[in-house]
């Protein structure tokens, strides 16, 4: 391999991700991803051995090519190849390791347009694969020179598909519920954001036996988490009501993240997913360390009534592989975000929406609370979330004023609130977060920085 190579940066906060057909979302640069994860495969497996690589996708248009082009890569270095078609994230790090494959790809921009596409690949153990390899993969990509790494023509790859792989999963995830309960007599509004998990998930609740409602059902390729979805609970808030329905699960496109709804039409975040979740564990003694592990986004009421019933809650960066780091050195058995990503290890490597639905509806049966009493378990300090359109993204406190607007906003909140303002991972958004108990003020304090921001950055 050349050493004069280009600097290339592929990876976010959440694997590679893009608009498709353009940078780093190409099918030639996706066929350079791929041939640098075989490469670096081919280079770690025992001799004479070939590894395996499993590949899924959500319902995106564009998946089609860029799952061919992964394939090709891949195949090219004489790695066998196992797709699995529409399945969602969870699903594909669950096969990754039920297949004893050496990485699962899963080709997903999770809860982003159509028109966007991404790469998340997980190690054999199912977890996202390590800092390291993601930078082995960026350095091979910006080579100039597969060609003495590509497979002799006897040993090209080959690839077929896991007809059986949805069905495989599915039971997976039924048997996430204890044996002694069903979901009989439960009548369930779901939402599939005409997404990865449009066949899988009504599976799922109806064989356990709820009556399921279907939404969100119908994938063209481009109506993927529009206007429906974990992003837009109103549209299965108005559901649930319309349907005298007991509960609202709404997932993304990839179905890794959950936004739930209760009988009242009223939405249940991942911070309140989480909340009821872990007071459940903390009594059972199931709450490993007795600790839950959330980002900075994640509301202070969860905190509060957390730590009051004697649960440690530790924070982390915004995103889902933080998260998951942070709990596998603490042992921890829970975690997540607000925005529904909700991680149950001793179930699953990764957030799992539908598993997160379902210890939600168990907690319900066990208690023999309704989903509205369980919401009401966590109460909410106010919030105001601004989303600002950048067109660059530079040092924060290089911007004339930003410090010293902050200092002044945190000084008239005196403790009893904060500021958080981060750039997107995988978005040229700016997210800009004000937490206090007075709403009025939160509100103008948040519009505040969103100008000064959108002026300096836009």
């Amino acid at each position: 391999m050349s050493t004069t190579a280009q600097k290339i940066k592929l990876f976010g906060t959440d694997g590679i991700r893009g608009k498709a057909n353009q940078f780093p979302m190409q099918p030639d640069l996706v066929v350079k991803i791929g041939q640098a994860i075989g490469i670096i495969l081919k280079s770690q497996a025992p001799p004479h051995s070939t590894p395996k690589v499993v590949i899924g996708k959500d319902t995106r248009l564009s998946g089609y090519m860029l799952e061919m082009a992964l394939t090709s890569g891949l195949l090219a270095t004489g790695i066998q190849v196992q797709l699995v078609g529409p399945l969602p994230t969870p699903g594909v790090s669950f096969i990754t390791r039920n297949m004893r494959a050496a990485v699962g790809i899963v080709i997903s921009a999770s809860h982003n347009p159509f028109y966007d596409n991404g790469i998340k690949i997980f190690g054999p153990d199912g977890y996202k694969i390590p800092d390291a390899m993601e930078e082995a993969i960026e350095r091979l990509v910006g080579a100039d020179d597969f060609e003495p790494h590509l497979a002799q023509l006897e040993h090209i790859g080959r690839s077929w598909r896991i007809d059986d792989a949805q069905g495989r999963y599915i039971v997976y995830v039924k048997n996430t519920l204890p044996h002694q309960y069903t979901l009989d007599g439960l009548r369930i509004v779901l939402d599939t954001a005409n997404g990865a998990a449009y066949k899988i998930a009504p599976a799922v609740f109806s064989e356990l036996g709820a009556e399921v409602i279907h939404i969100g059902n119908t994938p063209n390729g481009i109506n993927i988490n529009g206007e429906c979805g974990a992003l837009h609970p109103d549209v299965i808030a108005d559901a649930v009501l319309k349907y005298r329905a007991d509960v609202g699960i709404s997932l993304d496109g990839d179905a890794d993240r959950v936004v739930m709804v209760d009988e009242t039409g009223n939405v249940m975040n991942g911070d309140h997913i989480m909340g009821v979740c872990a007071l459940n564990m903390k009594k059972k003694g199931t709450l490993r360390n007795n600790t839950l592990v959330v980002t900075h986004m994640s509301n202070y009421g969860l905190e509060k009534t957390l730590r009051e019933n004697g649960i440690d809650v530790v924070r982390v960066d915004v995103g889902d592989k933080n998260v998951v780091d942070e709990m596998r050195r603490l042992n921890a058995s829970l975690g997540g975000e607000q925005s529904g990503h909700v991680i149950h290890l001793d179930h699953s490597t990764t957030g799992d929406g539908c598993i997160a639905a379902l210890n939600v509806l168990a907690v319900m049966l066990e208690t023999g609370m309704n989903v509205s009493e369980l919401n009401r378990v966590i109460t909410d300090i106010p919030q105001q979330h601004i989303n600002v359109k950048v067109g660059k993204k530079s040092s924060l406190d290089q911007i004339p004023g930003y410090s010293e607007l902050i200092k002044r906003i945190e000084t008239q909140l005196n403790g009893k609130g904060r500021t958080l303002v981060r750039f997107s991972g995988t978005e040229p958004l700016l997210r800009v977060l004000v937490e206090g108990n007075d709403k009025t003020q939160i509100c103008q304090f948040a519009e505040e920085i969103a100008e000064l921001l959108k002026k300096a950055l836009g």
